[in-house]
C-alpha cells in the first residue's frame, strides 16, 4: 500500500511540475510588455531623475499637453509627430501608441518619445528612418547634439534627441530602469 502511494504521489507531482511549466511558457509567450501604455515607459525614465537630474517638462500633443511629466500623443497627428519628434509621417502607421517627454525651455535642448511598435515593425529601419529627419531638419533656435534610438523590451522604443550631457542622463537612466534594454542607433546631429 506505502508503495502505491508513493507510486501515486510520484506520479502527481510529476504531472503538477509538467503543467506548471507549459504554463510559465504560455505566461512567456502572452507577456509583450511590463508596459500597458508608451506614456508609461517615459515616465519610468522621468521617476528615476534625482531632483538636480529632473527638467521642467511637458508631454503629450499640443491639444492634450500635459505638465510636468511625459504624457500620450495622438498618433493622428501625424505630422506634428515628424515636426516635434522625429517620427517619419510614412511609418506612423507602424506604431500603436505614443508619448513625449519634452524640455519646457526647448524642445532641441531635450525631447524624447516611446512608441508601441507593432508586431512587424523593423526596429533599425526606424531607427534610422528618425536620424533621417532630424538630420535634415531645419532647426531654429540651436540644433540639438546628438540623437539616440533605445530599444526598450521589443515592443517599445524611444526615440531622443538634445544637449549631449541631458540626453547622456537619460540615456543612462533609461539603460538602468529597463534590464532588457539595447541601444539600437546614437549618432551626432550634424
Amino acid at each position: 500500500m506505502k508503495k502505491l502511494t508513493a507510486m501515486y504521489l510520484i506520479c502527481f507531482l510529476a504531472l503538477a511540475l509538467s503543467g506548471c511549466g507549459k504554463s510559465s511558457d504560455l505566461n512567456k509567450e502572452d507577456k509583450k510588455s511590463d508596459y500597458a501604455q508608451a506614456a508609461d515607459v517615459l515616465k519610468t525614465v522621468a521617476d528615476s531623475y534625482t531632483q538636480e537630474e529632473r527638467f521642467a517638462m511637458y508631454g503629450g500633443d499640443q491639444e492634450h499637453a500635459v505638465m510636468d511629466e511625459p504624457g500620450k500623443f495622438d498618433i493622428s497627428k501625424q505630422e506634428e509627430m515628424e515636426e516635434a519628434l522625429g517620427l517619419p509621417t510614412e511609418l506612423a502607421s507602424d506604431i500603436e501608441d505614443a508619448a513625449s517627454m519634452v524640455h519646457m525651455m526647448n524642445g532641441n535642448l531635450f525631447t524624447g518619445a516611446a512608441y508601441r511598435l507593432k508586431s512587424s515593425t523593423d526596429t533599425d529601419h526606424l531607427a534610422q528612418a528618425v536620424k533621417g529627419v532630424l538630420r535634415e531638419k531645419q532647426w531654429i533656435c540651436g540644433q540639438p547634439d546628438t540623437m539616440t534610438v533605445i530599444d526598450v523590451d521589443g515592443v517599445y522604443v524611444i526615440t531622443a534627441y538634445g544637449e549631449a550631457q541631458i540626453m547622456e542622463t537619460f540615456k543612462k537612466k533609461a539603460m538602468s530602469v529597463f534590464k532588457d534594454a539595447k541601444i539600437v542607433i546614437e549618432a551626432p546631429i550634424v
